[in-house]
């Protein structure tokens, strides 16, 4: 049996706005294989964020990834620490598969990164303020420039949104960082 190894990492966790990409990486294949997919910005908002629906995508998330991959029993999947592949390590787990949890740096980080900067893109973030991966307080300010219509890409179900950063969105004037 042939030994594999599949990398999983993500990207936009801490970020303001929009949900999450999941990245997959089957680095045994000549052409090392990339996959992606989002979880969804409305699992970050209420409802849905009191549930903790973003786990569940993930879950769906891995499934497709061992469906693409075809894992074996020799296959590894080396998955990103962090909360949010947490349920993705534990459904690899539970199906007999070896997990660990690694680091991620290098080629996948920086696919799934341009996965979430080109979401960013779609939804009409200018790509000067994507500059720079310390983006909260300049998603902040984007979101400030038209509130009522950008809180929609806010991660709303954060109780720091409501308690202290979307009062700030909607003052005017800049923002003290």
């Amino acid at each position: 049996m042939v030994k594999k190894e599949i990398l999983i990492d993500c990207a936009g966790w801490g970020d303001l706005i929009l949900g999450v990409v999941v990245g997959a990486l089957n680095l045994d294949l000549p052409d090392a294989r990339y996959m992606e997919r989002r979880i969804p910005i409305s699992s970050f908002q209420p409802p849905n964020f009191e549930k903790k629906k973003y786990l569940n995508d993930a879950v769906k998330i891995a499934d497709k990834i061992v469906a693409v991959t075809q894992p074996n029993a020799e296959t590894t999947f080396k998955v990103r620490s962090g909360y949010v592949l947490s349920s993705i390590r534990r459904y690899l787990r539970e199906r007999g598969f070896r997990v660990e949890e690694v680091e991620v740096t290098g080629e996948l980080q920086e696919k799934v990164e341009r996965g979430y900067i080109r979401w960013c893109k779609e939804m009409g973030v200018p790509v000067e303020r994507l500059e720079n991966r310390g983006r909260f307080w300049t998603f902040l300010e984007w979101v400030r420039e038209i509130p009522r219509f950008r809180e929609k890409l806010v991660k709303t179900g954060w109780e720091s949104w409501n308690n202290k950063w979307r009062e700030r969105a909607f003052l005017r004037g800049r923002i003290a960082c």
